[in-house]
């Protein structure tokens, strides 16, 4: 048996982690490598003077319960721009540096632009503020690593949140049988499963919910399917031979979250990759709609999850910010001699944080919200 989890590398994560890319306000036209290599020289240099946050701080030591976006708002107009704020490229925005609370990040300040670093600047001790705080000893430091955006809004979710297209759905083993004859399987019992073609340690265990479909083309995008429970492979099956029936794969429920019964099916449990991504903006312009709110409900408030009608293909990523539009409303225009219909513009009203990508969707946390979040409303790049 394959274990589906991969080994976690201690040197992803960052003081990149905090980082946001400098946000390359893309347009409709291609990026060429030169207009890219351009601005990831810009990005390096560090962000202007007037990008910083009104009270950025000349120092800032972390500390537990932080997150990479709750920093990222004390030094920067836009978040999303951390990466810029490192003068990271766009590897080490892919494979960034740990930060850990106890650590101290220094605001240096040169020739109109601020970057940020984590050694205390020559001179620093006689800086004329006077405000930099102490470096703390390494021994100091937590054993976790600050994480992008509250993990435990999105924990459970990162396990639970299973999205296949159609053929995948077609395919996923199924349990096809109980114990002693029973339809329902329970928690620690054993259930037999037909369909396995690569075998993996742990699965989830799901029933098809709802199609997510497109708004305004009601295309399927992907079947968002309810997590029921994991399971441990415990016995690999048999083919058929001659003379002998097809022997199903055994597993063992270790976890319920809802029933588990005949006709279930099964997904690999992914692997975990915590943190690793940072706030940074899509490099190129993208535009889509809210699919759903995570859970059924109508509409959705800060800390709560959406889907997106844009994935992998669509060059989504997690750690991706993206702006949240509310519609214009046409409205008459009795100012003048004779009534006439306009519309008003879109306004912006709140960030999304994309945290989990499929081929076709993603999901994201409203990190922040003026008015209810509904299906069909409009996001773009920042």
């Amino acid at each position: 048996m394959r274990n589906a989890f991969s080994p976690l590398s201690l040197t992803l994560l960052a003081t990149a982690a905090l980082l946001a890319v400098a946000p390359v306000h893309a347009t409709n036209f291609p990026v060429t490598d030169a207009q890219r290599g351009t601005a990831e020289r810009v990005a390096q240099a560090g962000v202007p003077l007037e990008a910083l946050a009104p009270d950025a701080p000349d120092s800032y030591t972390v500390k537990s319960g932080d997150t990479l976006w709750a920093i990222s708002t004390l030094f920067l107009k836009s978040p999303w721009r951390w990466p810029e704020l490192w003068g990271m490229n766009k590897e080490q925005i892919a494979n960034p540096h740990l930060i850990y609370p106890g650590q101290t990040l220094f605001l240096i300040k040169k020739d109109g632009r601020a970057t940020l670093q984590m050694a205390r600047p020559a001179g620093a001790d006689s800086d004329a503020q006077g405000r930099l705080s102490p470096r703390v000893r390494a021994s100091n430091l937590a054993d976790n690593p600050v994480a992008a955006i509250p993990q435990h809004l999105i924990e459970p979710f990162l396990n639970e949140a299973i999205v296949l297209d159609e053929d995948e759905l077609a395919q996923a083993p199924r349990i096809v049988a109980a114990q002693e004859g029973r339809v329902m399987v329970s928690q620690g019992e054993n259930g037999y499963v037909r369909g396995i073609k690569q075998a993996y340690d742990h699965y989830r265990v799901f029933r098809t919910a709802k199609p997510l479909m497109n708004p305004g083309t009601r295309e399927v995008l992907g079947y968002e399917s309810v997590y029921l429970g994991s399971a441990e492979l415990t016995r690999q099956g048999e083919p058929a031979r001659e003379g002998r029936a097809e022997v199903p794969a055994t597993i063992t429920v270790r976890q319920m979250r809802q029933e588990i019964g005949v006709g279930d099916r099964l997904a690999p449990v992914p692997p975990r990759s915590f943190s690793r991504y940072i706030p940074h903006a899509p490099e190129k312009a993208i535009e889509g709609r809210i699919v759903s709110v995570y859970g059924d409900a109508i509409t959705a408030g800060q800390n709560q999850i959406v889907a997106l009608n844009k994935g992998q293909q669509d060059g989504l990523e997690r750690g991706h910010v993206l702006a949240l539009w509310r519609a214009g409303k046409p409205v008459t225009d009795r100012t003048s001699g004779r009534p006439e219909a306009i519309q008003l513009p879109d306004e912006q009203h709140g960030v999304l944080f994309v945290f989990q990508t499929f081929k076709r969707v993603s999901y994201a946390l409203i990190i922040s919200v003026k008015d209810p979040v509904s299906p069909g409303d409009r996001f773009s790049q920042p």
